[in-house]
């Protein structure tokens, strides 16, 4: 069962000066997870999330991908982030760029891909998500919902094997959510491995096969969703549901 493990995260723990922001962190993801991660504002999950993809250096720990330490400071960061791929809050989308030219030119300059087959898997990607009408707009031309699609599009044409979303719908309007959480359910269905920090509690009650509820920088409580949302074990995890699930 040792293969299945695609990453695993050993005692992390990340402070910036005397402020420590996760402490002793330890979960395990394992191919086709879809793992949700909970918490308050503040908690530490988008840092969590920005450690696992090297966009910060974890202080303490271990972070093991396929069981090769990606802290160690000889990793290829570049390569490691092709399989480990992540989705930002605000898009990260390059403005002067199309929206095919932002997803071919990962493929291009990091995967040394033909323009032709890059352009064809963008395609693919960009297809699957609604967007391939938009191949020739820019960004700013987009509604944030349309953005989002195009970055998760951008972020599946590298093919990666994980794919992280950091709060993904938070900066959406109410009624474009539905598009983005429409696309990342199918990605679910079909089996792709994802981390997802989200203030969504349904979508992470009904795709999540894992949930974590991270409080103060620690794991408060992880297990099933239907344990962590049906009967959670400890009162700050009650407390916050509660005040979620009436919103």
């Amino acid at each position: 069962m040792a293969e299945s493990n695609v990453l695993k995260i050993r005692h992390l723990s990340k402070s910036f000066g005397a402020n420590v922001v996760l402490r002793d962190i330890d979960f395990n993801v394992n191919a086709g997870d879809v793992t949700c991660i909970i918490g308050a504002s503040g908690s530490g999950k988008s840092t969590l999330l920005r450690c696992i993809n090297l966009l910060e250096t974890p202080t303490t720990g271990e972070i093991l991908h396929h069981d090769v330490d990606i802290t160690d400071r000889k990793m290829n960061v570049p390569e490691y982030r092709t399989k480990v791929g992540m989705v930002f809050q605000n898009f990260n989308l390059f403005n002067n760029m199309s929206v095919l030219e932002n997803c071919m030119v990962g493929q291009v300059k990091v995967l040394k891909k033909e323009k032709a087959e890059a352009k064809k898997t963008a395609m693919m990607f960009l297809e699957k998500v609604g967007m391939a009408p938009y191949i020739n707009a820019k960004p700013r031309q987009l509604s944030g919902g349309q953005k989002q699609r195009v970055a998760i599009a951008r972020a599946l044409a590298m093919e990666p094997e994980v794919l992280l979303f950091d709060e993904p719908t938070s900066a959406l309007d109410p009624q474009m959510v539905g598009e983005v959480l429409a696309v990342m359910r199918t990605l679910a269905k079909e089996g792709l491995t994802m981390i997802i920090v989200t203030h969504e509690m349904a979508f992470a009650r009904d795709v999540s096969n894992h949930v974590v509820y991270m409080a103060g920088g620690v794991i408060e409580e992880e297990g099933a969703p239907a344990d962590i949302f049906g009967n959670p074990r400890k009162n700050s995890t009650k407390e916050f549901l509660a005040r979620f699930m009436q919103g």
